[in-house]
């Protein structure tokens, strides 16, 4: 099948997403219901396994949302598995080279142009065999969004962006932020202004920039600037504070931080 949100980031569309950190099919299916274009599952730092990881898959791949998701880390073998279940759009976290970067396009690539263990005729990316021509264009359709979340990564931010086969990068305002010595201030004036100087550079580069901001206005902003895919809230912030602000409204609990508080 082919992936319509690369194709929506190869022509510099907004792409308003969602981040899923609850780890439950459940709870993603209801958020595939709201429309968003994308929905990140978070095998980073949401307690999933690869198996978890599959269920929300085919929890939200009724709906008009597109699936990303995010591995814990960039291991090829664990890369080969997210694939092979039907992810087609992969966020790797930590990417602070241009190396790095190569090695994960290798990975998310069946030879020649990379080293992806070839299994589909098993896998649910086939659908088990049954869409015959899956080898013949599962390299197109895959699509790589790397993190630029340290001040390694954008140092060499160029770099990374000008590696063929990363559809995009993706900067990561918390541990950027840790990164610079803000660590849980993502809001931090300097911070604020690495992420923007970044997004600039990615865009420049003719690469898609993405981030992360649950502040409404922040997000527009960054929209403003270039970014291609954005996410505006995460599941377990949006339930915790209305829980929450439900709570006190009886006269129970504490008020709960605003959106732009969380150190996402």
């Amino acid at each position: 099948m082919p992936n319509a949100f690369k194709a929506a980031l190869s022509r510099r569309e907004q792409q308003v997403g969602l981040w899923l950190s609850m780890a439950e099919a459940y709870s993603a299916e209801i958020c595939a219901t709201a429309g968003f274009h994308w929905l990140l599952i978070d095998g980073e730092h949401g307690p999933n396994d690869v198996r978890s990881l599959l269920a929300q898959l085919r929890a939200v791949a009724p709906y008009a949302s597109h699936a990303v998701v995010r591995s814990v880390d960039g291991d090829p073998a664990l890369i080969k598995q997210l694939l092979d279940i039907g992810a087609q759009t992969l966020l790797v976290p930590m990417v602070d080279t241009a190396e790095q970067a190569t090695a994960l396009v290798a990975a998310t690539r069946y030879a020649p142009q990379g080293m992806r263990g070839v299994g589909a005729g098993i896998a649910r990316a086939s659908r088990w065999g049954l869409q015959r021509d899956y080898l013949d264009h599962a390299n197109d359709d895959t699509c790589l969004l790397v993190q630029a979340e340290t001040v390694t990564a954008l140092a060499h931010l160029e770099a990374i962006c000008a590696v063929d086969g990363v559809d995009g990068v993706f900067v990561g305002p918390a541990d950027l932020a840790a990164s610079m010595g803000h660590r849980g201030r993502p809001g931090h004036p300097d911070v604020q202004a690495a992420v923007d100087d970044a997004i600039r550079r990615i865009v420049a580069s003719g690469k898609a920039a993405g981030t992360i901001s649950p502040d409404a206005s922040l997000a527009r902003h960054y929209f403003e600037l270039g970014a291609s895919f954005v996410a505006v809230g995460i599941d377990v912030t949006l339930l915790a504070q209305a829980t929450r602000r439900l709570a006190m409204d009886f006269g129970l609990g504490e008020a709960p931080p605003g959106p732009s508080a969380a150190p996402y």
